[in-house]
């Protein structure tokens, strides 16, 4: 996390980033995409891409939203075969969190 978000702002992400102050609203629409990108009852609607369009340049909307599918690519891919973390995430919240996520699968 040396070039990227505090370990506070990591964390809070597993809470409700919408409304923790922590978060610019810019950051919110980010994660917002990624929800939007991820699960699978939730879309990209028009409504939503023009509110992000107010806030982020196409090109990094394009970059968000590369980076949010390979990330879901990634999550799909490696349980297969059995690609872990390896110990590089060292946030006490975050470990666990991907834990009970990793029992589910075994």
């Amino acid at each position: 996390m040396q070039n990227g978000a505090s370990a506070e702002k990591v964390e809070a992400v597993l809470g409700d980033y919408r409304k923790n102050p922590l978060f610019s609203p810019r950051e919110r629409l980010a994660l917002e995409l990624a929800e939007r990108m991820t699960y699978t009852k939730k879309r990209v609607t028009d409504r939503f891409f023009k509110r992000a369009k107010r806030h982020f340049t196409d090109e990094e909307l394009v970059e968000l939203a590369a980076i949010i599918a390979l990330e879901n690519f990634r999550s799909k891919f490696n349980p297969v075969f059995g690609v872990e973390a390896n110990g590089f995430c060292a946030l006490p919240a975050v470990r666990a969190a991907s834990a009970a996520a990793a029992e589910r699968f075994r």
